[in-house]
């Protein structure tokens, strides 16, 4: 949390935060643009940024891609403010608006990084076992043999029965990668979109993306493993499921680190 504090202090690294926020997924180039500084400071503020892990960079082609990541962020709002004012405070009020963005279909459309205390096999095994799963994701979640082409049943809500709504398993690594595709909005999710016509939503529902885990060392390995969750797939930057997936994913794993680092649930159980 000092190195967030650190990164912060600079007002040139807050306007690089600011240019994300307004926009992720942009280059190297596209954040140099218009201020004022040489590629090469912007990337040495970058890489004090990614040091922090306020910034994570995706390779996308020839290209490097950098992406705001909320998860330094989150830990400060829930010590510093969550504590003394609100009890329970999400991440950036405008977290909807920084991930649900990039302007072209051929970038990662959501992107999210976090460090956990943990081995590869514990943090595979709390992605795959249901009696995992339901802990960190209140009863929701996925059951799989997870082996690749499988279905991948859901569990919508703890008082639901398990549902085959036509996911597969991609790919499947133990200790290393997980993917598979994402179910459809359901009619359940309707409550979440006042501001869609019916007709809207119904074409929202046919809607079909991915989600992608990747577990790696941590570049400093006292910071125990990375995980970066990529979802994408999504038909258009105004996806109603990335809309309705970005808030999740980040109150998903911030549980799910606080269950493998603690052996608790967000509400401390």
């Amino acid at each position: 949390m000092n190195e967030a504090f650190r990164a912060l202090a600079d007002p040139s690294r807050r306007r690089l935060l600011d240019r994300l926020n307004a926009r992720n997924g942009q280059s190297l180039r596209e954040l140099s643009e218009g201020l004022g500084m040489s590629r090469q400071a912007v990337s040495k503020h970058l890489a004090v940024l990614a040091g922090a892990h306020l910034v994570t960079a995706v390779r996308h082609g020839r290209q490097k891609l950098h992406y705001l990541n909320p998860v330094p962020i989150q830990e400060i709002a829930d010590r510093w403010i969550g504590r003394y004012e609100r009890g329970r405070l999400t991440a950036l009020s405008q977290l909807k608006q920084t991930l649900e963005g990039p302007e072209t279909m051929d970038k990662p459309e959501f992107v999210y990084v976090t460090y956990i205390q943990a081995t590869p096999e514990k943090l595979y095994e709390a992605l795959t076992e249901w009696e995992f799963i339901k802990r960190y994701m209140g009863g929701w979640g996925p059951r799989s043999d997870w082996e690749p082409g499988s279905p991948v049943e859901w569990k919508m809500g703890p008082d639901g029965d398990f549902e085959d709504l036509d996911q597969r398993v991609l790919e499947a690594v133990p200790g290393k990668r997980l993917s598979y595709t994402w179910h459809t909005l359901q009619s359940m999710h309707r409550v979440l979109f006042d501001d869609v016509t019916e007709e809207q939503f119904d074409e929202a529902r046919q809607e079909r993306s991915k989600v992608t885990f990747v577990i790696e060392p941590a570049e400093v390995p006292a910071a125990g493993v990375k995980l970066t969750i990529t979802h994408d797939g999504f038909d258009s930057p105004d996806s109603k499921m990335l809309e309705g997936v970005s808030d999740g994913w980040v109150m998903i794993l911030s549980a799910l680190k606080t269950l493998l680092e603690d052996g608790r649930t967000a509400d401390g159980r």
